[in-house]
């Protein structure tokens, strides 16, 4: 049994029932059949998970800046994975990092499902008709960006390629194996500008950290994927990451990665 055998538990069979999250709109189908075996403790965490328990930071009862991210996960050449990109470096804010596809959800969005697919297919090319999506999690808030950001949960169903589309949006667009993220060799925590200690990932060259490595941190120990690593272990950015970093920096990538406690 391979590594990333180890981490998605079984690579054949299907997970049947739905694992709708907290979906907040009917904007596109939630269908739950038919998922890899693999992938089933992530569709029936997804589907009982309390907000608290990804984010202390909840959103308000009204109000907020809707935003929607793609957790879009795939079976490749080296087993399970989740698509990643990395932003193009000319970016005035969040330049050069790491990021689900997504965006804020604009007014012709029937919601944040259809807010999540239409950034993908802008951001990689991603065909929507490849995508099954297969629930939501619940909504996090960013407090001082005022983002209530909705992550959207999809199995790659159909093999369709991805890339940039616009090389001055995205740098470049990756599969990154689940067995790469749970391996505790590439766990780490990263010291924000304002001090705060977040989880990283360091994967195919890249430094993952903010809010793609909070939610990813709360998506392994979820799902059971997670491997016992070092949390003592810490890890800093280079020069010229910290300075793209900084550019425009509004804090938002800190706050959304808080991990809840407890």
């Amino acid at each position: 049994m391979t590594e990333t055998d180890q981490v998605s538990g079984r690579m054949t069979g299907q997970v049947t029932g739905q694992a709708t999250g907290q979906v907040t709109g009917q904007d596109a189908p939630i269908v739950g059949d038919g998922l890899p075996a693999w992938l089933r403790p992530f569709a029936d965490a997804a589907r009982a998970v309390r907000p608290e328990q990804l984010s202390r930071f909840l959103p308000p009862e009204q109000g907020g800046r809707q935003a929607a991210v793609l957790m879009l996960f795939g079976e490749g050449d080296d087993g399970p994975d989740v698509l990643l990109l990395e932003r193009a470096h000319t970016l005035r804010k969040h330049a050069g990092q790491p990021a689900f596809p997504g965006g804020a959800i604009d007014p012709e969005d029937a919601g944040p499902v259809d807010a999540a697919l239409r950034e993908a297919q802008e951001e990689t090319g991603l065909d929507p008709s490849c995508v099954q999506v297969f629930g939501t999690l619940p909504s996090l808030y960013i407090p001082v960006s005022n983002f209530v950001v909705t992550p959207v949960l999809a199995w790659w169903r159909d093999d369709c390629p991805v890339a940039p589309v616009d090389a001055g949006e995205v740098a470049r667009v990756v599969r990154v194996p689940l067995g790469d993220l749970a391996d505790p060799l590439h766990r780490a925590r990263l010291r924000h500008p304002t001090g705060y200690l977040g989880p990283a990932f360091l994967v195919d060259g890249m430094v993952v950290w903010g809010f793609t490595a909070g939610l990813l941190d709360r998506s392994l120990a979820l799902a059971g994927w997670e491997r016992p690593w070092d949390h003592e272990r810490e890890v800093e950015l280079t020069e010229a990451q910290w300075r793209l970093a900084r550019r425009g920096y509004d804090r938002y990538e800190e706050t959304a990665s808080d991990p809840a406690s407890g």
